[in-house]
């Protein structure tokens, strides 16, 4: 089945939004070694997903809304400067992007005091709301825009425009052209390379150093999945005579999904029975 430009952008930004919460903790850390373990901190991505759900459910007429933009805040001292680097660049672009498409589809009026906005109800939470500047010597930012709501509401705005398929948006938007499809889903695709390239989860083939603690002869060959965890796969090279429990797949015992939870735990425990046994 052919893929749109347009489904091929929502994918790439929910690739994003799910994985922005595990870069945002990276900068604090210092960079790792590479690791093959997919996703290895689901339950603190997990934590972290249901406290900014938490901060997302708050009135829209607080004074902070969600998470500042990596772009307003101060950052003392990172840990992980490639991490903080990735997180600004794509936090720019997808920014940037929607500042663009904005300007083009978002249907401009004038408001009460005669002004043109974009959009004909600026309370309506579907609106991207560009930032906005005075003259003050060196150009000073006076409002944010929609920017404030942080990286998770630009992409989910941004998909929006890419995949264009709700009637009911036509009163506030203009149908999106090609053209401008064709660019949101490159500014996609790259934030997503670099946000997996910034955790390590670009796509490849690694050979892991310990044996395959089931036969103990082994090795133990990882495609990571290219940041996707059900994409991941792990194989013993002994072949079907490796009494792992799981199938074998062309001739080899073979990992994937839940099973690699299993292949992990197992490595783990390996030294210590080692040890043990000596």
């Amino acid at each position: 089945m052919t893929t749109t430009p347009g489904q091929r952008a929502a994918d790439d930004l929910a690739a994003v939004r799910e994985q922005w919460g595990d870069l945002l903790a990276a900068i604090a850390e210092r960079p790792r070694a590479a690791e093959w373990m997919p996703y290895e901190r689901r339950g603190f991505l997990d934590q972290l997903a249901a406290d900014d759900r938490a901060e997302d459910d708050q009135a829209l007429d607080e004074a902070t809304v969600g998470r500042l933009p990596l772009i307003l805040r101060e950052h003392p001292a990172p840990a992980n400067l490639r991490a903080l680097d990735a997180a600004l660049d794509t936090e720019r672009d997808v920014f940037d992007m929607c500042d663009a498409v904005a300007e083009r589809v978002q249907r401009p009026v004038r408001d009460r005091n005669g002004r043109w906005a974009l959009g004909s109800d600026t309370s309506d939470p579907r609106l991207w709301h560009l930032p906005t500047y005075r003259d003050a010597g060196p150009t000073t930012i006076t409002s944010n825009g929609s920017r404030a709501f942080g990286l998770h509401w630009a992409a989910v705005w941004l998909e929006g425009r890419a995949l264009d398929d709700d009637q009911a948006d036509r009163d506030l938007f203009t149908p999106t052209p090609a053209t401008l499809v064709d660019q949101i889903a490159d500014v996609a695709r790259t934030a997503r390379r670099r946000v997996e390239s910034a955790l390590g989860r670009a796509s490849r083939t690694i050979m892991l150093d310990d044996a395959c603690p089931f036969c103990h002869t082994g090795r133990i060959t990882v495609h990571n999945g290219g940041g996707d965890p059900r994409q991941a796969v792990a194989t013993c090279s002994t072949g079907p005579t490796c009494p792992a429990p799981v199938d074998a797949e062309r001739g080899r015992r073979t990992w994937r999904g839940p099973a690699l939870v299993g292949l992990w735990v197992a490595l783990q425990a390996a030294p210590e029975e080692q040890q043990i046994a000596a």
